[in-house]
Formats: C-alpha cells, sequence, structure tokens
C-alpha cells in the first residue's frame, strides 16, 4: 500500500509537460509513417531517388494512434517539394500534412546544337546528360524523341521535353488522299482533299467531291480508313 501511494505522488508532482507527454503521438512516429511511404512509392521509379522529410512543428500536439497510415494529398506529386498526408484511422481520428522534398536524378536528353522547327530528331540531334527530373514530360528514353518532329526551334543544351515534338503527319492539309472503306463484305474507295494535318492513327478530315466531308483515320502514304 505505501508503495503505490508513493507512484502515485510521483504521478501527481510531475511537470506539467511530462504528464502530457505520456497522452501524445510521437512526432518520430509520424516521421517514420510518412518515410517509409515515401520509400514504397518511389522504389520502382526510374534513376536515382532521395528524399527527405521536414520535422513538425514541436507545438503540434495529436492524441495517441495505433493506427497511423499515410497517404498522398489530392494535387501533390511525388517529386521536388511535397506533402505527405498521416492519419489516424481510429475512432476521432485526426490528420496532418508532413512537408517533405523527392529528388530524382537521371539521364534526359539535351540537344546538342540548336535545332530548327521541322527538324525530325535523330541520334546526332542530343546527348544524355544527367540532371535532376524536375518537370513532367522530361524525355528520358531515346525512344521517345527519335523520328518525332521539333514543333518550334529550340537552342543547344536544352532539355528535351514531350510537349516539344509531335509524330510526323502521314496526311497534310489540302493533299489529295485515298479514302477507302472495308466493312461488310464491301469494300469503296474515292478520293478526297484533307482538311487538316494528322499523324497515323490520328482523325483525318477529307472533303470528297459531293463536297461531304468525311471522318477517318490517317494510315499513311496518303490513305485515311473510314471505319463503318
Amino acid at each position: 500500500m505505501k508503495k503505490q501511494v508513493i507512484t502515485l505522488l510521483c504521478l501527481l508532482l510531475l511537470p506539467l509537460d511530462s504528464a502530457w507527454s505520456l497522452e501524445k503521438q510521437s512526432h518520430s512516429e509520424i516521421l517514420k509513417v510518412a518515410t517509409e511511404f515515401i520509400r514504397e512509392q518511389t522504389r520502382n521509379m526510374p534513376g536515382k531517388v532521395s528524399y527527405k522529410v521536414e520535422a513538425l512543428d514541436p507545438r503540434l500536439s495529436f492524441p495517441p494512434c495505433l493506427q497511423l497510415e499515410a497517404y498522398l494529398p489530392t494535387g501533390a506529386q511525388l517529386r521536388g517539394r511535397t506533402s505527405i498526408g498521416v492519419r489516424c484511422n481510429e475512432t476521432n481520428g485526426w490528420s496532418l500534412i508532413v512537408p517533405a522534398s523527392i529528388t530524382t536524378t537521371m539521364n534526359m536528353l539535351v540537344s546538342s546544337r540548336p535545332l530548327q522547327q521541322g527538324l525530325v530528331i535523330g541520334n546526332g540531334d542530343f546527348n544524355l546528360q544527367a540532371g535532376e527530373l524536375t518537370h513532367p514530360g522530361t524525355i528520358t528514353d531515346e525512344a521517345q524523341a527519335l523520328g518525332k518532329v521539333l514543333k518550334f526551334s529550340i537552342g543547344a543544351g536544352q532539355v528535351l521535353k514531350q510537349d516539344m515534338l509531335r509524330l510526323p503527319y502521314v496526311v497534310t492539309q489540302g493533299q489529295t488522299v485515298q479514302l477507302y472503306s472495308n466493312g461488310n463484305g464491301i469494300q469503296l474507295r474515292t478520293e478526297g482533299q484533307a482538311l487538316n494535318n494528322a499523324a497515323e492513327g490520328q482523325s483525318a478530315q477529307v472533303k470528297v467531291a459531293s463536297g461531304q466531308v468525311i471522318s477517318g483515320i490517317a494510315k499513311g502514304n496518303g490513305i485515311v480508313e473510314v471505319r463503318p
């Protein structure tokens, strides 16, 4: 009995900060959950990925939780300065945002010289250069660029991005094209004038002799397929 009384007195004499610390969620555990989430989400990403989770404001206090879960908030991305959400999946749970930074370093395609609009990209038009991947659409695979056409002129040393390039046109505006349709055992073929540019597989509008405009799929060699 005497021992129990002494223990109770010790608890009562604890500083308020110490008593409260027994009842709040550990910040280190929150950061551990956020870090593990980033590790798992970036495990199979190409290139070399490094990351850092920032310390929480020491004034933040949350009730202890045994069911912590990390998630990617709406609009957040796994690159650059970002945010990782951590929530408590218990009754009267809570959530918070943890600041983090994620850096991806990999080889990118960089123009080897000034390149003019309309150029069909070949092997000699770019170099591979290691750098931090900061923007979506950056080209990191040669196959994404070779044979594509440059939409506008760029200078030497510029990182190539997907929105700089397009597929080569197989049908051009004003070109006389062959329209054909092959369905239900009936094959139809006629000529018309293309009203727009189209790469292979893209939609082409064609005006025929009657004045009717027909939509089809550009197939190359001046051929547009009209599907039944």
